[in-house]
């Protein structure tokens, strides 16, 4: 093979728990991670050049080691001593620095893509760990799913996959950094938890309004204070019909969950309208991952 194109999924967070600071300064966490249908659009081709060559459609994104396509792809040919280069180009689509893991889901395309290119062999499981080098959400990504993510996000247990819905993404424009909301969350003082476990059975049971019920991220606590618009989005959208609205990882992006498709689509329409947010989206949960094209 010497060439091959994937659509690596966004994720959202269907419940966001942070158990604790642990003294290595990560977190520890417990998440329902679940795949939505957006994506990027990554493109590899085997090239004699002994290097990796990223291009991409957005000026904003780093294409030298600072990003975890190239990064991901030096890993991979280091680990398995391949000498052969890469040419790779990514098609961004996914909301960039918008808490739905988008650098993570193209590193994730990375491993598959070159498993595929260079026929490596490796098992979901041997991708799993290398992955967690790169960062804790590219093991989830290789996966896909629903999945209960614990750790600093890199245990994983996959569950059945959730409810069908109609799901709108929404982010606004503006810029959270991941680093300032976790430095800025006082995990010991949470008054409240998410109620993971009650997420799991309402995914069992299938019940998409006991999953809506129960959609909590402990992160808002800190983000909504600096950004409103969140909660203003929020609003907009359990005000138009909304089985349940979160935001999803640090943010800012908001999603929203529905259970009929005309509703979904008069609120898709009305938030485009409203100028609360820059990029909106009107999709579904899907239980794939980096998908060949």
């Amino acid at each position: 093979m010497e060439s091959i194109t994937l659509k690596a999924m966004a994720k959202i967070n269907l419940g966001l728990d942070v158990i604790r600071r642990r003294e290595d300064g990560y977190h520890e966490v417990r998440m329902i991670m679940q795949t939505v249908g957006l994506y990027d659009e990554l493109s590899f081709r085997r090239q004699k050049e002994t290097s990796v060559l990223l291009t991409t459609n957005m000026r904003a994104l780093p294409t030298d080691g600072h990003n975890l396509v190239v990064k991901t792809a030096e890993l991979i040919r280091k680990e398995y001593g391949i000498r052969e280069g890469l040419n790779v180009h990514l098609k961004k689509k996914i909301p960039m620095a918008a808490g739905m893991a988008g650098g993570s889901t193209d590193a994730a395309a990375v491993f598959v893509g070159m498993n595929e290119l260079f026929g490596l062999g490796m098992t979901l499981e041997r991708m799993q760990s290398l992955a967690v080098q790169i960062g804790a959400d590219v093991p989830y990504c290789i996966q896909g799913g629903t999945a209960l993510s614990e750790g600093i996000g890199e245990i994983l247990t996959a569950l059945p996959p959730a409810p069908d819905c109609f799901c709108i993404i929404a982010k606004p424009p503006i810029y959270v950094s991941t680093k300032f909301v976790y430095e800025h969350l006082q995990a010991d003082k949470l008054e409240k938890h998410p109620d993971i476990d009650g997420i799991i059975d309402s995914i069992r049971a299938g019940s998409i309004r006991g999953v809506a019920d129960r959609l909590e991220n402990v992160l808002e606590t800190v983000t909504e204070k600096e950004y409103p618009v969140i909660a203003q989005i929020k609003q907009f959208l359990r005000d138009r019909g909304a089985l349940g609205a979160l935001m999803s990882g640090s943010g800012p992006t908001v999603f929203a969950l529905y259970d009929r498709k005309a509703e979904a689509s008069a609120a898709y329409e009305a938030l485009k309208r409203s100028g609360l947010a820059k990029q909106v989206y009107l999709t579904s949960f899907t239980d794939k991952t980096c998908l060949a094209k």
